[in-house]
């Protein structure tokens, strides 16, 4: 088992959620039950399958976990840059975002590689 606090991918994810859960805030309500709804879901998802995996037994129930996560942070960035292709978003507001979350993915497989 895992202290989450020490685990710097998933600071950085909790931050990331927070981020998105701001930007999003600004989405049209029409996209409520659309877009925003499922780009917060995936932010959660990473931070959350994070810790999930950070609270198991094994180093491969762990790695596990932290693959769900690494996909669930594909989906953010693919639904970041659509969220800014369909001009719900500006270049300056989802661009740090957008880093941080290839930077997630960075740390993730890192920490992935750790695991084996």
């Amino acid at each position: 088992m895992y202290k989450l606090e020490d685990l710097k991918v998933w600071t950085k994810a909790m931050k990331v959620a927070k981020d998105i859960y701001v930007l999003s805030s600004a989405f049209p309500s029409a996209e409520k039950f659309g877009l925003t709804s499922q780009i917060r879901r995936s932010a959660i998802s990473i931070a959350s399958n994070i810790a999930e995996g950070a609270g198991r037994n094994t180093k491969g129930e762990f790695r596990n976990f932290l693959s769900i996560a690494s996909d669930s942070s594909y989906e953010l960035f693919t639904q970041l840059t659509l969220a800014y292709n369909l001009n719900l978003t500006s270049e300056n507001l989802v661009q740090p975002i957008l880093e941080e979350v290839v930077e997630i993915q960075k740390m993730n497989y890192s920490l992935i590689k750790t695991l084996v």
